[in-house]
């Protein structure tokens, strides 16, 4: 009779919750789980850590669906940090399964042996485990799953020693369905639609988790029958509202003092899915006073921190039903439209001319992954997201590096939608690997690259609170072609205005994966 080992019992669970698509970078102590690997498997193998969990982000952000990243020991999962860092803000459900030692060599503090292995991703984790034997590394697996994808999503970690996989087991290990979402109190709902009746020009602030619950058809419907005039969260790591709706009044800075200014016509706020407030900056208006905050969010954490405000418990879809139902038409008139600033001439390449030119050129139901820091406000004023589905993908964290890879995995996980990753010359360097999975995996992503031979960002940030003389920001040199040609992608540069439309028409019809590489006039605005 053949024996049914930990690693047969684990592989049965992932097949029924039906991950089966994982993404790695192999060590000596993740051979055992990787060994006599299965057909109905796939493995996507990136070439570093940091890009391979960016890129498992990308995919689970992109199908809304729990992805499995296995890493190697210590070393494997501290260089993953970084970007596991932008999936705990992000709420992406990645179980990140990392190898460890065997057990008959821990009392020794091995080579490859992680010292203390469930303490090491925290706090950036909503659960970790090192499993207390072989035989429980299923069922760990298992919980694994719920947490991460249970409201509010994130990431979790289990550590396996490396013999655990060949031991045997009896232990069944069910399968359960995910875990859904929950409504909201109804005495706390009454409470805000009577608000909302009695307030004569509400505003809607949305965050990255409506779009994740996919409940912006509800949102919108929400606005309208309020007349809510739909500002985006600062920072918001997902598009939660049609950027070209009527409603739409723009994008909240990460700053009390301007997100007061921006707030101050309105005479209550509600928060959805967001909180309440990202700050990034201090300018000395800490104490600047917001209009009364009602703030819906499925993250007790995000409620107990807010230092004003009323807060309701619930996922966004259910708790903007709940809302839908209990509150009627208003008479009020509706706020004024977001106004843009008109397309600029093709006469140099700037940011807002290649932003404007992609807005032309990409397809309505494109995805855009965005980490191109300092032209965050060009994006949004001339590049508008209006797809209802994972029309936008970013990091909530800034933590550098989830850009490249992001926007393959996310092509990967949506073969059936262009996927456009717009990346400055700085942050794609710290993913630039994630290049050659695209080109093993064929996958038809574009990247274009904004090249300002700087970290803009960092120069304008230091400019902007009085500094000078700021060293380490200067780039310039990489020949992006070159290097996505060295990785198996196509490669164009773009260093007049006049190529740029032929160009980037060129790369988003091209099946293979491509790189643009834009040389772009250096930005002079700060994003915040």
């Amino acid at each position: 009779m053949i024996k049914r080992t930990v690693l047969d019992a684990s592989r049965e669970l992932l097949r029924e919750l039906g991950i089966t698509t994982i993404f790695g970078n192999p060590g000596t102590t993740e051979v055992p789980f990787l060994t006599d690997w299965p057909d109905d498997f796939t493995y996507i193998l990136g070439l570093q850590e940091a890009a391979v969990v960016a890129m498992a982000d990308g995919y689970a952000q992109a199908t809304r669906e729990a992805v499995l990243v296995n890493l190697h020991s210590a070393g494997g999962v501290g260089h993953g940090l970084g970007n596991l860092f932008n999936a705990y803000r992000n709420r992406t459900p990645l179980i990140v399964v990392a190898g460890q030692q065997t057990r008959s060599l821990m009392p020794h503090d091995p080579f490859l042996g992680a010292i203390d292995a469930p303490d090491f991703p925290k706090p950036y984790v909503k659960w970790s485990v090192e499993p207390a034997t072989a035989e429980d590394v299923p069922a760990a697996l298992a919980r694994a799953y719920h947490v991460a994808t249970q409201a509010p999503t994130g990431p979790v970690f289990v550590s396996v020693p490396a013999d655990d996989w060949t031991a045997t087991t009896e232990r069944p290990v069910i399968a359960r369905p995910r875990i859904r979402g929950f409504a909201p109190d109804p005495e706390s709902v009454a409470e805000l639609a009577a608000a909302l009746a009695a307030a004569e020009r509400p505003a809607i602030v949305v965050g990255g988790a409506v779009d994740q619950d996919r409940a912006i058809d509800e949102t919108v419907a929400l606005a309208e029958r309020l007349n809510a005039g739909v500002w985006v969260a600062p920072m918001s790591f997902r598009c939660s509202f049609p950027e070209n709706h009527p409603l739409f009044q723009g994008f909240l800075d990460p700053e009390r003092g301007v997100i007061a200014d921006r707030l101050a016509a309105h005479d209550l706020v509600l928060v959805l899915g967001a909180p309440a407030f990202t700050y990034h900056v201090d300018r000395g208006r800490g104490e600047t006073p917001l209009p009364p905050l009602f703030i819906l969010s499925d993250d007790e954490q995000i409620l107990a921190r807010a230092f004003e405000g009323t807060g309701i418990r619930a996922t966004p879809k259910l708790g903007i039903r709940a809302l839908l139902d209990a509150v009627g038409e208003t008479t009020h008139p509706a706020p004024a439209p977001f106004a843009r600033p008109a397309k600029p001439a093709g006469d140099a390449l700037t940011a807002e001319y290649v932003y404007s030119t992609l807005a032309d050129l990409l397809p309505d139901n494109a995805i855009v992954v965005e980490e191109a820091p300092s032209h965050r406000g060009v994006l949004h004023d001339h590049l508008p997201i209006t797809s209802a589905d994972t029309g936008f993908l970013t990091t909530g964290s800034g933590s550098l590096g989830y850009g490249v890879p992001a926007a393959v995995g996310a092509a990967l996980a949506r073969p059936d939608r262009k996927v456009v990753g717009v990346i400055g010359d700085g942050s794609s360097m710290y993913g630039i690997q994630a290049l050659w999975t695209a080109a093993k995996q064929n996958v038809p992503v574009t990247i274009v690259i904004f090249d300002n031979s700087q970290y803009a960002a960092v120069r304008l940030f230091g400019e902007s609170i009085g500094g000078g003389k700021l060293p380490g920001t200067e780039l310039g040199g990489i020949d992006f072609a070159a290097l996505a040609s060295s990785l198996g992608c196509q490669g164009v540069t773009i260093s007049e205005a006049s190529g740029l439309v032929p160009g980037l028409t060129a790369a988003l019809n091209d099946p293979r994966p491509t790189l643009v590489h834009v040389r772009v006039i250096s930005a002079e605005e700060s994003p915040y």
